[in-house]
């Protein structure tokens, strides 16, 4: 606590939601719920920023910030995060939250602050449009040059109870649209997006034995992770950047059909107990090499490594995020080496995306379980690989891994709670029990904790759509495309997005998504979506060459197959699918 009257300067940002009152008197129960996750939400974004919330009071909240374009950045994370959150309530029910950011003198009284600097913020929300941000001029002249959002100026205002005039300025916050699915699907370069971006290449195994594939790959995904808590970069997801795995290309090259500009990439050598690594960072749009190390450790400083190579690229690319974003990966709490070991090689396993290889993956993970049923991360990939074999039709007993998936989730998001693929794990399991709601939350957090999480936007889609929210889902979809544009489960995201444009109407753009998806590889849930589309488009001759090959890929017990891969919460949407599919010609 600091000495009461002490002074100093601060940026302090002012938040409250806009008819908040009339909100409670409609629903009182719903809108407490929504505040208290908002406010969580809030709390989050505001730590990861180095802020330090000194006052609430009902629904407004009151930050202090050492840097104003830290307060910035704070007020357009959150501003974000509850737009897609709003996105899955009703228009009556959202909570739309105003920011005011001001930079100026500030007194201390005990915990809180006091002064003019705290003054002309709250007055500063108070002019905020709804789900809009104003700062001052001050605030203005601080982060000129040092962000990419754009600054409308308002000119000069008279603020209430604030004896002059202020400069007043809007932040145009609102987060690009996805890449164009054209240029995306044709191999044409991609537009960099509006902040740092970086693809990570798999490390190449120097080891001389393929058997160590899997740990080499290990370290390149757990780079990955790390990069991908840093919320003002872009980071290629981990699928699409190891479809570059074993090909000489060049790094330019790479960079364009990924639409990045910056590639991380390295080697790793294990032998016995040691561990040599080598990283080099190359912007892409020069050549020139950015940043280069040899690391030389004992294989039980791994973590260490990781956390080295990650602090090194964000320094060389943009270094006051070392400063403030403090969120990591997570994957740090395995007790055993043997266990961790045995984790890699089944997630390595489960990447191959086939039958046997399921199986094994299944095998070496229970085994890490065994070795320590403390490491969350065997416990999100043992849920993820029975949901894959669930999903694929590679299931002999359904119902009894439904629920060992389910049980293996909740461990997982028990065991650590702030790794987003332990949420996303989750949100596949309660998607397919049907706990809805629960998918839902679970989703939304896998993208508060990791941004750049590309299967987050993925899940949020997916499940919007069994919740009947087929038009919200369509957006989230295309930034996972756009985070992992050459994932070898493609034809999984593009099969899905066109389940969406089925259900909003767009029967052509449904079809034509199918047959990209399919073009990639055949599964009977997209043939399903394309056949309910071609039954609404009349196109008949198409539907008998769709059945047959559905039969070809049916599954051990396609009629329980059938009824779990269409999780709908919302009885209308199974009726519009079932619609579609009995004019193809198909008996429900």
């Amino acid at each position: 606590m600091e000495a009461s009257g002490s002074r100093r300067l601060a940026a302090i940002l002012a938040a409250d939601v806009v008819g908040y009152s009339r909100l409670v008197a409609e629903d009182e129960e719903g809108t407490l719920r929504t505040l208290g996750t908002y406010r969580a939400a809030i709390s989050d974004l505001v730590r990861e920023h180095s802020g330090r919330i000194f006052g609430t009071a009902g629904d407004s909240v009151v930050v202090e910030f050492a840097s104003a374009v830290q307060a910035v950045r704070a007020a357009v994370a959150i501003q974000r995060a509850l737009q897609r959150r709003n996105a899955d309530l009703p228009p009556g029910k959202r909570l739309e939250y105003r920011i005011g950011i001001n930079v100026g003198d500030v007194v201390a009284e005990g915990d809180d602050l006091l002064g003019d600097g705290v003054n002309v913020a709250a007055r500063l929300q108070e002019i905020a449009s709804p789900a809009g941000i104003c700062v001052s001029g001050a605030v203005r002249e601080q982060v000129e040059g040092k962000l990419d959002f754009h600054m409308s100026s308002l000119g000069e205002r008279s603020l209430k109870n604030i004896p002059r005039p202020v400069p007043v300025c809007r932040v145009e916050w609102r987060a690009e649209e996805p890449g164009a699915m054209d240029a995306l699907l044709s191999g044409r370069s991609l537009a960099l997006p509006d902040m740092p971006s970086i693809a990570v290449l798999p490390f190449v195994n120097m080891s001389g034995d393929r058997e160590q594939e899997y740990f080499a790959d290990g370290v390149t995904e757990d780079i990955i992770t790390a990069l991908s808590h840093y919320r003002w970069f872009f980071v290629i997801a981990r699928n699409s950047a190891f479809a570059y795995k074993g090909r000489a290309l060049d790094v330019r090259q790479i960079a364009r059909e990924l639409g990045v500009r910056y590639v991380l990439e390295g080697s790793v050598r294990r032998a016995a107990s040691r561990l040599r690594a080598t990283a080099q960072l190359v912007d892409a749009e020069t050549g020139r090499d950015l940043w280069a190390e040899r690391f030389d450790r004992d294989l039980s400083d791994v973590f260490a490594l990781q956390d080295e190579v990650t602090q090194s690229v964000v320094a060389a690319i943009e270094p006051e995020m070392l400063l403030v974003e403090g969120m990591r990966a997570t994957r740090k709490n395995a007790g055993s080496l043997d266990a961790f070991d045995h984790c890699m090689r089944g997630i390595w396993h489960f990447h191959q995306f086939a039958r046997d290889e399921n199986r094994a993956a299944e095998a070496l993970l229970r085994r890490a379980i065994e070795l320590d049923p403390n490491l969350a991360l065997s416990h999100t990939y043992l849920a993820r690989t029975l949901n894959a074999r669930i999903w694929w039709g590679w299931s002999e007993d359904i119902d009894k891994e439904i629920a060992e998936e389910f049980a293996a989730a909740t461990r997982a998001v028990a065991l650590d709670e702030r790794d987003p693929y332990s949420h996303y794990a989750l949100f596949l399991a309660a998607m397919i029990s049907l706990r809805h709601e629960q998918s839902l939350a679970a989703a939304q957090r896998a993208i508060d904790l990791s941004p750049n999480f590309a299967l987050g936007y993925f899940a949020l889609g997916w499940i919007r759509v069994y919740m009947g929210r087929s038009a919200e889902a369509i957006d989230p979809m295309l930034r996972n495309l756009r985070l992992n544009p050459n994932d070898r489960q493609s034809e999984t995201f593009l099969g899905f997005v066109g389940l969406a444009q089925y259900h909003v109407g767009n029967f052509e753009d449904a079809a034509e998504y199918c047959r990209r998806a399919l073009r990639v590889r055949h599964n009977r849930i997209t043939l399903r979506t394309l056949l309910a589309a071609l039954g609404q488009l009349g196109r008949y001759d198409e539907v008998a060459s769709v059945i047959m090959e559905m039969d070809e890929v049916k599954p051990p017990q396609a009629a329980r197959h059938w009824e779990v891969t269409m999780p709908y919460a919302d009885p209308a949407s199974r009726a519009f699918l079932d619609e579609g599919l009995r004019k193809a010609g198909l008996q429900i």
